[in-house]
């Protein structure tokens, strides 16, 4: 037999697509040539899989060997490849019978001495095998436990090239994936151990339970990092999908802890203010990774010292923020990355920065706009609460009587506003108050009754509020309503939306 076909998957993006690998042997000058848009690590493949197989104790076949990889008008990248280029070009030669691999995926990345080493994205490759009914899978033993997360698909692993050969000509059984960890049981930094910022305090728990962008403005020392890095701890666990969802994004990006288990925590992305376009929204030669914004998919995305971040990366925000989706285009191809996350700027005041705030600041005025104009009105116009803190008084925090509220109460409130937000949104389709649309709320029987919403109309005719701004303040208006057990925001709530907003009077 001179031909033979072997099933893999390849990535654009977090979709896989079943690529079926073909082998030919022909009589002729020996040589390998592989066709269907391989890219650098593809086209390297016929070295890695000639040193494998001989070094496995196999004969590699010494004529003219075509490998196809279809469709061949999709890309295909990565070395994911190579465990099935080997057992194809076997097959093809004679030396391997691979009914056994029938209907089977095979994934792997081959060291020149024939062990099988562990690749990214195994977790959307093995979910795009199962989606197109193939229930059976063949990884590397370090990506075992990751695949065996996909139901209804019979995972089994291999560790060197040998154990596949032996598995298909004689029957001796591969190794089954290891037991899933238990998971770890939550630890982070918890609310409690923040000191005052009761105005703070109170814009988290809106933002989480609505997710809505929040942006804290206050002085060195005032609490913004910490209070931001506390948001994660008060948002609820991700249900199956979501939790499929990230998790195929940290595997897409090697980022996958160990354990094989889904990534249950909302994940949380803190990059360096120096970071660039593409380590934000995603890029890289060839086919682009997902960036910040879309490994913080349904988590929280959190730019500490915001206004030094360059504004060509925070103008690239805008898009991700309001559809939720980051698409990258390349020479190798367009990319398309799911990014709903929860925004959370950080900002001083002024550049000088001094921690006492306006008291000792010796920034001029025009000084001051310019640092804080790095933030454009566009951008912030997409965040939803902005709130200015104040420095934390010595009372505040030397308190000795009762500790702040816990990140466990604080979530129990928040997971309640939420039930009750995807109860009252499930016809539309949207889980959280943010994600309404504007028009929808506008319209009975969500509409607000006109007295209660008299000041906002005020505010966009006299255009301190954007129509953007009138419905996002309607939104937040919804969310405290939900935190406080009320089935409809109240006149009371939209003032406290427009303070949350806009940080004036309530």
């Amino acid at each position: 037999m001179s031909y033979a076909k072997v099933l893999c998957v390849g990535l654009v993006g977090v979709t896989g697509h079943v690529v079926e690998v073909e082998a030919d042997l022909a009589p002729g000058l020996p040589g390998v040539v592989i066709s269907g848009l391989p890219d650098t690590a593809l086209h390297e493949a016929r070295d890695r899989v000639r040193a494998a197989i001989v070094n496995s104790g196999q004969k590699w076949p010494n004529r003219r060997i075509t490998l196809n990889l279809l469709p061949a008008t999709l890309p295909k990248y990565g070395s994911a490849f190579d465990l099935a280029i080997a057992a194809a070009v076997l097959g093809g030669s004679g030396e391997l019978p691979l009914l056994p691999l029938d209907r089977t995926v095979v994934l792997g990345e081959l060291g020149l001495d024939g062990t099988v080493r562990p690749v990214r994205g195994v977790l959307p490759m093995v979910a795009a095998a199962a989606h197109a009914g193939l229930d059976r899978v063949v990884v590397p033993i370090g990506n075992a436990a990751e695949a065996a997360v996909i139901p209804g698909v019979r995972v089994r692993a291999v560790d060197t090239l040998h154990r596949l050969v032996a598995f298909v000509r004689d029957g001796t059984p591969l190794l089954p994936p290891p037991e899933a960890e238990p998971t770890p049981a939550p630890d982070g930094p918890d609310l409690a151990e923040v000191a005052g910022q009761r105005l703070g305090r109170r814009a988290l728990e809106v933002a989480a339970a609505g997710g809505h962008h929040l942006a804290l403005l206050g002085p060195p020392g005032a609490g913004k990092t910490m209070l931001a890095e506390r948001l994660p701890s008060i948002l609820p666990e991700l249900d199956d999908e979501p939790a499929l969802e990230v998790t195929a994004l940290h595997s897409i990006a090697g980022l996958l802890p160990p354990g094989g288990r889904l990534l249950r925590r909302p994940p949380f992305q803190a990059p360096h203010h120096t970071a660039t376009v593409p380590s934000l929204v995603g890029g890289g030669s060839g086919l682009a990774r997902p960036g910040a914004v879309s490994l913080a998919h349904r988590g929280v995305l959190f730019l500490d010292e915001a206004p030094e971040f360059s504004k060509a990366a925070l103008e690239a925000l805008r898009q991700p923020l309001e559809s939720g989706r980051v698409r990258v285009a390349r020479t190798g191809g367009a990319t398309e990355y799911p990014a709903r996350t929860q925004l959370v700027l950080a900002a001083n005041p002024c550049p000088c920065a001094k921690p006492s705030g306006d008291v000792d600041c010796e920034c001029t005025p025009l000084a001051r706009r310019r640092y804080l104009g790095r933030l454009s009105g566009p951008l912030l116009d997409r965040v939803d609460v902005q709130v200015r803190l104040l420095p934390v008084r010595a009372a505040e925090l030397l308190e000795t009587g009762a500790p702040s509220e816990p990140s466990g109460l604080v979530a129990s409130r928040v997971a309640a506003a939420r039930r009750a937000a995807a109860a009252r949104w499930a016809d539309t389709g949207h889980g959280v108050n943010a994600d309404v649309p504007g028009p929808y709320l506008r319209r009975p029987p969500w509409r607000l009754p006109g007295r209660d919403t008299r000041e906002l109309r005020r505010r966009l005719d006299s255009g301190s509020l954007s129509a953007r701004g009138f419905d996002r303040v309607v939104r937040l208006a919804w969310t405290i309503a939900d935190l406080d057990g009320r089935d409809r925001p109240d006149g009371g709530d939209i003032a406290e939306a427009i303070h949350l907003r806009m940080g004036e009077g309530a």
